[in-house]
């Protein structure tokens, strides 16, 4: 008789296993634990052989007949179900996705916390999807090519290329590890668009600048990004440096602010010395966010920092068009500004926190010419002032 969920509700356990046949191989085990586990029992080339279907209920009745006629339709092709469960568990074990995030996980101990969530959100969006289920040795130079077209029509492009690579790290993992024997990502290499890299929207003439720093300077919004913006001009560091800087990193009696590597791109602590004007505009954040984290906090409830375009927000406020003026700009002005005024490469390169391409000169800068660059960026805040004194004079004539 075919069980019922009243059935097999009431049934209560014994001192031994309990077998509640449904009929046609399936039934319901019940240990004397109480736990109920489906069974389906099968003959296969004359071996009587039982695959296991879950437990109820989380297995409902219902799920539990729908799972073995599926496993009598597998029989019905000369298919051994167990056989084919093991295949496809391998197969599950080898996918794409599985081997993906296990190479993620190994490489991710060496990176930043926002390099490891951004390869991951970049592989969950573009990959994942299209490719994730499939076994990772199976995968062919065609199949992946219009996972790159995705973002290539999309004007995607430097991602396109930034994932290829990843996908190339994935399947050399995937070799290594015995489940590939090739990379296909590297068959596409010349398949995609090249990227043309832009310069960042920069302003470089010495009166446009200081008439960027008078339009800061009265800047009509929160005081907190106009005093951010103005310490983004005197250090020159990235954007997201700056928004996240944190009072625990700052030495105002050495004039220093050390950067850990966890914050910076190139994994590298980082040596920020501290202009008399920089420290001003410390020294009045200090009464506001003083007790806090962050040197600059959000307003905005649930954000701990400013958010990752209020900067460009401002500026556009300002009545500076995009096209002029980037929040990354600030690097590439003093960068020019400064090497116009003959400031050595090196010490420019270091304050940018550029590292050397040949690794042995890297190793010989462990000075990191910081008494050279606390001297450039205590003259670089004077010639900021004196550009904005001069553009102060043009506006009043």
């Amino acid at each position: 008789m075919p069980l019922t969920d009243t059935a097999i509700r009431a049934v209560k356990p014994s001192e031994n296993q309990q077998k509640l046949f449904d009929g046609n191989g399936l039934f319901l085990l019940l240990a004397p634990s109480g736990s109920k586990i489906w069974r389906f029992k099968y003959r296969f080339q004359g071996k009587e052989k039982l695959i296991s279907f879950g437990h109820y209920p989380a297995v409902s009745l219902k799920d539990a007949r729908e799972k073995a006629v599926e496993a009598r339709k597998t029989l019905g092709g000369g298919i051994d179900p167990s056989a084919e469960r093991k295949a496809s568990k391998l197969q599950l074990a080898n996918s794409f996705e599985l081997v993906a995030r296990e190479w993620h996980g190994k490489q991710s101990l060496a990176w930043s916390d926002k390099h490891r969530k951004k390869i991951l959100h970049d592989m969950e969006k573009n990959l994942f999807p299209y490719i994730g289920s499939r076994p990772v040795g199976g995968i062919m130079p065609s199949e992946l090519l219009p996972v790159m077209r995705r973002m290539e029509d999309r004007g995607a492009i430097n991602l396109a290329h930034v994932m290829r690579g990843v996908c190339t790290n994935i399947f050399r993992y995937a070799v290594i590890t015995g489940r590939a024997e090739r990379d296909p990502a590297a068959d596409i290499k010349g398949a995609i668009s090249t990227y043309v890299r832009k310069n960042r929207a920069a302003i470089t003439d010495p009166m446009e600048v200081g008439k960027l720093l008078l339009a800061i300077d009265g800047y009509h919004g929160s005081f907190i990004t106009r005093n951010s913006l103005l310490l983004l001009s005197l250090t020159f560091c990235r954007p997201g440096e700056v928004r996240y800087a944190e009072w625990s990193e700052f030495d105002l009696e050495d004039k220093l602010w050390r950067i850990p590597a966890t914050r910076m791109k190139m994994s590298r602590d980082h040596l920020v010395p501290l202009s008399p004007q920089a420290i001003a505009i410390l020294e009045e954040m200090r009464p506001y966010s003083g007790s806090r984290v962050y040197v600059f906090p959000s307003t905005r409830e649930g954000k701990p920092v400013l958010t990752h375009n209020v900067y460009n927000n401002a500026l556009r406020s300002m009545g500076i068009p995009k096209e002029a003026m980037c929040p990354h700009g600030f690097r590439a002005m003093a960068s020019t500004l400064l090497n116009e005024r003959g400031y050595p490469p090196d010490v420019i390169e270091r304050q940018l926190a550029h590292v050397p391409n040949n690794q042995v000169r890297a190793a010989y800068n462990r000075a990191e010419y910081l008494p050279e660059r606390r001297k450039m960026m205590d003259e670089w805040a004077e010639y900021l002032d004196a550009l904005r004194g001069r553009a102060k004079r043009e506006v009043k004539q």
